[in-house]
């Protein structure tokens, strides 16, 4: 294939990925999802990208940032399979070399995994060496085009030949021998070519992630029964959620629940084979299976979990009800040692959290959870057990898919958000939202209830306030709640007048303190200010 039009050879490049992507996809079946070298790679960008950057992705694409790594990691690797294709097309040599280098890339980031095996860098060989063959095809082999879309003019002759032309040919153009049209057969079989590994590829990569999730642990989740709580949460007094339009539901479904982590792809953990560690700085190291967990006396309770990367008014917070064993009971089984103030948390996807050990041991109702409002934990969620630990953000206490609990110290170990720049400790801050109206609704002049949430974990809310156009605040009435663990609904009645109008809300703690107008942003240790939403009323 010594000349083509760049179009072409860019789409012979592009096919010879695809190809790529889908062997590797059906490969990582056998040997893992995170083996596969899109998630491999994109695991390692999380890992290592620079805080502020990750943040960026965070405020613009909220909970499908994920998503938008994995969909921005394809097209960049489209991108640069299509210039592969069109320098192949000059040295074969150039795009086989590009192609080695996306494997030795797609196997030093699957290598560099926690519990990585060798086995986890066939996905991106087997992947590569299908994707090299499809290339050389397009370029050296049976469906190279011959000639390619078109041949470049041959040189003017030095001496104009003399002019031979019948009626129906047309004459040459200045310059030059007039374009010789490639075979049409030959075109054809180039488009069928890769229209038909095209095919292959997605229902290759697409078949193995559907294998994958059969793969799953689905049907183990659906066989686990959990036992009756030994410490039933508390039943919902009356009022507790004033179910208005646009509040948020005192309790939140398992689907509404916010999921903020790292795992590109859910990690899929068997509870036949889970085991938890208790290990470190301890007297009495354990090791518990989940059947010797779920036999242990449980206790469910409502917690209101909220993620440190919540802005003032986000929903980055749930209320749900928990069941599962104190995590206080296992660590005075294991006795820690003088000095180890901080229990690492660790995800079986390697990532840490570091919760102070006097709040597991403090009496509050700190939970290795194996249900959420009822059913064992979704699996996005942590499924089969994960840390729930009221009044602290999430990322230095809800370790999701948890196997181990380390006894160490703050002074010895960083967990994961630690040295990207957040505070090593996360205590929650006293908080409250505006839910309804929203911001920019449009209002009928007179009677509106302004309604919303407040929260302040382990503290509780003793008042919620409410202000219009700078004016003096109000107080909002209260809805019963469960315990200071959960965040409490608010209303208030507002006798709105035609004009656009601002709305603010401040909430006070049981402790006395109010919280601070101060803006901050959610780094290092969550974000601070009033909550403020602009209507129209007419």
């Amino acid at each position: 294939m010594s000349t083509t039009t760049p179009r072409f050879a860019a789409l012979a490049g592009i096919t010879a990925a695809a190809v790529a992507i889908g062997v590797a996809e059906l490969t990582a079946v056998l040997t893992g999802p995170r083996s596969a070298p899109l998630v491999a790679v994109g695991g390692v960008v999380v890992d290592t990208v620079p805080e502020p950057l990750k943040q960026f992705a965070i405020d613009l694409f909220g909970r499908y940032d994920k998503l938008a790594l994995l969909t921005g990691t394809a097209l960049l690797l489209a991108a640069f399979a299509a210039l592969l294709g069109v320098l192949s097309v000059r040295r074969l040599a150039v795009g086989l070399a590009g192609i080695a280098g996306f494997a030795a890339l797609g196997v030093a980031a699957a290598l560099t995994r926690v519990d990585a095996d060798a086995a986890d860098a066939l996905p991106s060989l087997l992947g590569a060496a299908l994707g090299a063959a499809v290339l050389w095809a397009f370029i050296a082999g049976p469906l190279e085009l011959d000639p390619w879309p078109w041949t470049p003019p041959t040189p003017a002759p030095a001496v104009p030949a003399p002019a031979t032309t019948t009626g129906d040919t047309a004459p040459p153009p200045a310059g030059g021998a007039p374009l010789e049209v490639t075979d049409p057969g030959s075109r054809r079989r180039f488009l069928t070519g890769t229209g038909a590994l095209l095919g292959a590829a997605a229902v290759t990569g697409l078949g193995g992630h559907w294998l994958a999730g059969r793969r799953g642990v689905s049907a183990a989740r659906q066989a686990v029964v959990l036992p009756a709580p030994a410490s039933p949460a508390p039943a919902l007094p009356a009022g507790a959620d004033l179910s208005l339009t646009q509040l948020a539901p005192y309790v939140t479904s398992n689907v509404g629940f916010y999921r903020i982590d790292t795992a590109l792809v859910v990690p899929q953990v068997d509870p036949e084979t889970w085991q938890l560690r208790i290990h470190g700085r301890v007297r009495r190291p354990l090791t518990i299976s989940f059947a010797e967990l779920l036999a242990r006396p449980m206790v469910e309770r409502y917690v209101t979990l909220a993620c440190v990367s919540n802005e003032v008014g986000g929903d980055l917070i749930g209320n749900a009800r928990w069941l599962g064993v104190p995590i206080r009971d296992l660590l005075d089984e294991a006795e820690p040692e003088e000095g180890a103030d901080q229990v690492v948390g660790r995800s079986v996807d390697g990532w840490t959290c570091g919760t102070p050990t006097a709040a597991l041991r403090d009496g509050r109702d700190a939970l290795l959870a194996v249900g959420m409002n009822g059913e064992p934990l979704p699996i996005e969620h942590g499924f089969p057990v994960r840390m729930v630990v009221p009044g602290l953000y999430g990322y230095v206490s809800a370790c999701k898919w948890v196997t181990e609990l380390e006894l160490t110290s703050f002074a010895d170990f960083d967990a994961y958000w630690v040295p990207r720049g957040w505070s090593a400790q996360g205590p929650i801050k006293t908080q409250s939202r505006i839910d309804a109206p929203r911001a920019r609704n449009r209002l009928t002049a007179g009677r509106v209830v302004v309604a919303g949430v407040a929260w302040a974990q382990q503290r509780g809310i003793r008042r919620v306030e409410v202000r219009v156009d700078d004016g003096p605040w109000q107080d909002a009435v209260l809805a019963p709640t469960v315990s200071v663990d959960t965040w409490v609904q608010w209303s208030w009645g507002w006798d709105a007048t035609p004009g656009e109008h601002r709305l603010q809300v401040r909430a006070t703690d049981a402790a006395g303190e109010t919280q601070t107008a101060r803006e901050q942003d959610v780094a290092p240790d969550g974000a601070t200010g009033w909550h403020t939403v602009t209507v129209t009323v007419r």
